[in-house]
């Protein structure tokens, strides 16, 4: 899992919206719809939102009501601002009236815990943090041992959060990680907001986690490429996006060491990097549930990962192999473009 928030995916495997522009539509009901779209940096990654409004004023108010619903989230959820309850909450071990959301997102995790046989788990942060160690200046620049990592996974335990009564707590020496997780609920809530100011047709993409509502203004759905991570500019497939969430989990050389090669997501189960995989790809409901997934698959690897999903009920996958296999969920090609 992530030790922060996933960035864009801009190295080996992004996720592109094939539809961008301010371009006028047909009218609709005596409306003519535009499309606006605006971009910024937060949670850090590449936000953009894309709307369909019948002038910039409504689109305005609905765009900067869509960020301030990720911006909101981000205080709360995020690793870097040191009065976030994620951070309160790894440093005192306990945060007394949270907020609801922030409680959603945790209540949440477990469900994705118990889904995937432990896969994926908020908890890794302990373990993230000591491979991070390693490879500072002043590490050893070697993996930890076998010793240490057994003595730190005795910290990784899902079922060890504690939420009763308002009050979230942790163990002594446990921290959590949303970076798997917070990033796909802050664009869910995005879009709530864009719907509570009455837009039908619309995006949310926070760097390859997206969610999309409604269509284009010629009726033809939102189109999302899956880049081909061997050649710049290609896809290996693109997806119709119509009242769905799209998101990715990958290895796009971020790691701790350029010389160790260590993936960003590690099995929390072992404590080591995960294998077999570059990409995962998930299509689901909410965002937040194609981000969790998507991480519990790199995490599981194809056969295991491939099963979790055959066994959810409206969520399919495309995993990418390290030999450059596509392997598909049943239901997968049901969205892909005929084009």
């Amino acid at each position: 899992m992530d030790l922060k928030y996933k960035t864009p995916l801009a190295f080996l495997l992004v996720i592109s919206i094939l539809a961008s522009g301010c371009v006028q539509s047909e009218p609709q009901e005596e409306k003519e719809l535009q499309e606006f779209q605006q971009t910024k940096n937060i949670m850090d990654t590449t936000v953009t939102v894309a709307v369909y409004a019948p002038n910039e004023s409504e689109a305005s108010k609905a765009t900067d009501d869509a960020f301030s619903e990720i911006y909101r989230i981000d205080a709360l959820m995020s690793p870097s601002k040191e009065d976030s309850q994620l951070t309160i909450l790894n440093t005192v071990g306990e945060v007394e009236n949270a907020d609801p959301d922030f409680i959603y997102v945790l209540e949440q995790s477990k469900y994705y815990s118990e889904k995937s046989g432990g896969a994926f788990d908020i908890t890794i942060q302990p373990v993230l943090d000591l491979w991070k160690s390693k490879f500072l200046p002043g590490g050893s620049q070697e993996p930890p041992t076998a010793d240490e990592l057994n003595e730190t996974l005795k910290l990784v335990n899902y079922s060890k959060i504690s939420i009763e009564n308002g009050t979230v707590s942790l163990e002594p020496g446990m921290k959590i990680a949303l970076g798997g997780i917070a990033k796909g609920y802050a664009v869910d809530k995005a879009i709530e907001a864009l719907e509570e100011d009455g837009i039908e047709n619309a995006f949310v993409n926070a760097g390859g986690d997206g969610k999309y509502i409604g269509q284009k203004s010629d009726g033809t759905p939102w189109v999302v490429g899956l880049q081909n991570p061997d050649r710049s500019g290609q896809y290996v497939t693109a997806i119709e996006a119509r009242d769905i969430a799209v998101a990715t989990s990958g290895n796009y050389e971020r790691y701790f060491n350029e010389s160790a090669k260590v993936s960003h997501i590690s099995d929390p189960r072992t404590g080591y990097p995960s294998e077999g995989i570059i990409s995962s790809t998930v299509i689901a409901g909410n965002a937040i549930d194609a981000d969790s997934f998507a991480t519990a698959i790199f995490v599981l690897g194809e056969e295991e990962g491939l099963e979790m999903i055959e066994n959810l009920e409206g969520v399919e996958c495309l995993i990418i192999t390290e030999d450059r296999r596509l392997v598909y969920s049943s239901g997968f090609k049901e969205y892909e473009t005929e084009d």
